[in-house]
């Protein structure tokens, strides 16, 4: 019979299956771990100390032999063993291996089911803080570019249809505000993981007298759980976060698909850099912007992590689950899609050239201030409801004859209505449209110049 070398391996008489030790292990992705674990490691010897489970001499000892691993992994000439099941095993029998029967000591009152959850949060801490950095500096190049392109108009859209005239920094700034509560999301998930588990235990708690406030204190958490089964069941901070990731992505998935629609032959209003574009393997002309479309088809990915960690914990009973093992890679692959997408946005539409002729001349066509010709009926007495009637006529006019509304003369517009008097033909154009919308939030340029110096005084301040 082969020899059975797992840490439970006392209770049974045969060991595990081959294929069964394939299927449970986790150490070909928890061993990103590696660095919370050991820290984590660091800080319970010294509690075990101060519990007098160590001695001062073995708790210096069990710390040398953990840094020693920590430089082994990071240089390369320690590798996680598959059959040792998961990252912690993995340490705890290396750490064994190297000073000897003092390293058995280091799991006395410490669970693998508080190990990790305090290893997935230290993680997940971590990244939160590695996201919102990435989100600042999406935000920050969007604020270059809606500085920039001040004075440039489009059409704005319902419907995908055009509507009314908007300033492109206004739309622009719509994903700032966007990202702003992406951010939100994300310090909200930085607090639900900011709770330390570590001396829960299996689910009933720590029977030695662990500090638990000091050891959060020196592990960097704001405060402990209260309650031993909820901590170790609890995963509710990784769904936090996969939802927050998916929020985000859903953002950058719109604006990914504004990328590309404008980037189209038919709309024309920007052209995205060559070193963010691709060709065809047949199609000598084309220029396909492979970059956003990727980041718009990530998005889903996302989402089924988040479905795939809502299905996993809905059904389990307290405490622990192995269902549970489940939760990492679908952390894990939300983090990487995120810093992969975050990495390369903000360069990509930092290069991308704005066709502001382009956009101002579609912004012209269409009757995008006709909801402007109403108004001014409104304004000398015609109910809404009736100016909106008239104006319809007036659209319906100038389509048969071929001409926009900026282009009809007093004479004409008289025909429809004797409210129209000499003045109406200063409200036509859009950069009228636009100033008169100068209501906090509105497209005004005055109010956008606001929201963009605003904007960028709270970005430097989140930075100072």
């Amino acid at each position: 019979m082969a020899k059975n070398n797992k840490p439970w391996a006392g209770r049974f008489r045969e060991s595990l299956a081959e294929q069964a030790e394939r299927f449970t292990s986790s150490v070909h992705f928890d061993k990103r771990l590696y660095k919370q674990d050991i820290v984590q490691s660091i800080a319970y010897a010294r509690a075990l100390t101060k519990a007098r489970v160590l001695s001062t001499a073995e708790c210096q000892k069990v710390i040398r032999g953990l840094e020693e691993i920590m430089k082994g992994i990071e240089h390369g000439k320690i590798h996680p063993r598959p059959e040792l099941e998961d990252i912690h095993m993995n340490i705890e029998t290396i750490l064994t291996e190297k000073v000897g029967e003092v390293g058995k000591k280091l799991h006395t009152g410490r669970s693998r089911n508080d190990q990790v959850a305090t290893d997935l949060r230290m993680y997940l801490k971590y990244e939160v803080t590695e996201i919102i950095l990435l989100i600042k500096k999406l935000q920050a190049v969007l604020l270059d570019q809606a500085e920039e392109n001040i004075k440039v108009i489009m059409p704005g859209y319902t419907h995908l249809q055009r509507a009314q005239p908007v300033l492109f920094s206004h739309h622009l700034m719509a994903y700032y505000e966007m990202f702003e509560r992406d951010k939100e999301r994300f310090i909200f998930a930085g607090k639900q993981a900011d709770v330390m588990p570590l001396g829960s235990g299996a689910l009933a708690g720590n029977s030695f007298d662990i500090d638990r406030e000091l050891l959060a204190k020196e592990l960097g958490f704001a405060k402990v759980s209260k309650n031993s089964m909820d901590a170790v069941s609890d995963r509710d901070f990784a769904i936090d976060f996969i939802s927050a990731a998916s929020v985000l992505m859903l953002h950058l998935s719109r604006l990914s698909e504004e990328l590309v629609i404008w980037s189209t032959y038919e709309f024309d209003f920007i052209e995205l850099s060559d070193r963010y574009a691709t060709g065809s393997s047949i199609m000598p002309q084309k220029k396909n912007p492979d970059v956003a479309e990727l980041a718009r088809g990530k998005t889903g990915r996302v989402y089924g992590h988040l479905l795939s960690l809502l299905t996993v914990m809905k059904g389990l009973p307290m405490a622990y689950n192995r269902d549970m093992q489940e939760d990492k890679e679908a952390l894990f692959d939300t983090v990487d899609t995120l810093k992969d997408v975050l990495s390369v946005y903000p360069e990509m539409l930092a290069t991308a050239k704005i066709n502001s002729e382009i956009m101002g001349a579609a912004a012209k066509k269409g009757f995008l201030t006709a909801t402007d010709l109403a108004y001014y009926l409104v304004r000398r007495g015609v109910p809404f409801r009736q100016a909106h009637e008239i104006v319809g006529k007036i659209v319906a006019y100038c389509e048969e004859s071929n001409m926009q509304l900026e282009y009809l003369s007093l004479q004409q517009l008289k025909q429809f209505s004797d409210a129209f008097t000499y003045d109406v033909t200063r409200i036509l154009s859009t950069e009228s449209s636009i100033a008169s919308r100068s209501l906090t939030g509105g497209t005004a340029a005055v109010r956008v110049k606001e929201a963009i110096k605003r904007a960028r005084k709270n970005l430097l301040h989140a930075e100072a």
